[in-house]
């Protein structure tokens, strides 16, 4: 039987390397371009609960703590790019500051640039910043690594 184009848009894998970054400052969103997100995950530190009948009916391994999300973004380096150093910095300057912690929205588009699912990272803090490695014998580009530490972050498969 052969299935409809909508059902195989619905169901086809979708490809990773069409996505937006947007982390908004104080009501204003800075899109910047990346060569790689890593880190959008959740997970939980099990606990394991004893009682009095463990021994009859075994241990129950349940959810505990959240742990916090470790967000890693690498980009090139322009001449201009001077935003993700601003903001380390101010972070630094300004520890308990609310506008030190922002919010990031990672885009997952189509092929024409229109969102299929929407990652929500919470309260993002850059712990870290890699400047790229120097090699005389290398061409490559010259890349940083930004690293965060988030408080949540959330999935939407149906962003407006």
């Amino acid at each position: 039987m052969a299935q409809s184009a909508e059902t195989i848009e619905l169901t086809y894998p979708l490809p990773v390397y069409n996505y937006r970054v947007t982390i908004l400052d104080d009501g204003a969103a800075n899109v910047l371009g990346f060569s790689e997100v890593s880190g959008l995950s959740v997970e939980y530190e099990p606990v394991t609960y004893k009682h009095g009948w463990s021994f009859m009916t075994g241990v129950q391994i349940v959810p505990g703590m959240r742990k916090p999300i470790h967000l890693t973004l690498k980009k090139g380096l322009t001449q201009n790019g001077d935003f993700l150093q601003i903001w380390l910095n101010s972070c630094y300057l300004q520890p308990w500051s609310v506008t030190a912690r922002r919010d990031i929205v990672i885009d997952l588009c189509d092929e024409k640039g229109l969102p299929v699912i929407r990652w929500k990272v919470k309260q993002a803090l850059p712990t870290k910043l890699d400047a790229p490695t120097f090699t005389a014998s290398s061409n490559e580009v010259a890349i940083i690594s930004m690293e965060l530490i988030a408080a949540d972050v959330e999935a939407d498969y149906h962003p407006s």
